[in-house]
């Protein structure tokens, strides 16, 4: 997929994950921000993973949907992924943040990330191509 971003229907994976992202982005909790952000993780299994953003008034304590995600994947045994659904409102498609895109590297470097909106506007990228020159586990050899 290329990375321009366009509001025509997110391809047919992406599209049968949504229902599962509307439904984390109902629980998400951010009250500070009121950014509300869901994540859908899926492993090459096939498995899904499901993470909303969760706030607190100790900021630093907060964690993002798409850590929530990752976290509840190797939780259960899960650590191999291809496919990371972003679901906002925000008016354009969001990238993962910075400390996300690095935990998710630790895991799938070539992850393809696809952000929707909830108008539909959606971007696609490769977790490589947004993290450039990332710090990996191969680093520490």
């Amino acid at each position: 997929m290329d990375s321009k971003t366009t509001t025509s229907t997110p391809p047919t994976d992406v599209s049968a994950l949504l229902d599962e992202a509307r439904t984390a982005f109902s629980h998400a909790y951010a009250p500070y921000s009121n950014f509300h952000v869901a994540a859908v993780l899926r492993s090459r299994s096939g498995r899904t993973f499901l993470g909303c953003n969760v706030e607190c008034a100790s900021y630093g304590g907060t964690i993002c949907a798409e850590r929530g995600a990752l976290c509840s994947a190797v939780a259960q045994g899960e650590r191999d992924f291809d496919l990371l659904v972003v679901y906002t409102a925000a008016d354009l498609p969001t990238p993962p943040c910075g400390l996300c895109r690095q935990m998710l590297y630790e895991f799938a470097p070539d992850l393809e990330i696809v952000a929707v909106t909830t108008k539909n506007a959606w971007k696609s990228w490769r977790l490589r191509d947004l993290l450039p020159d990332a710090f990996g586990p191969d680093d520490l050899s």
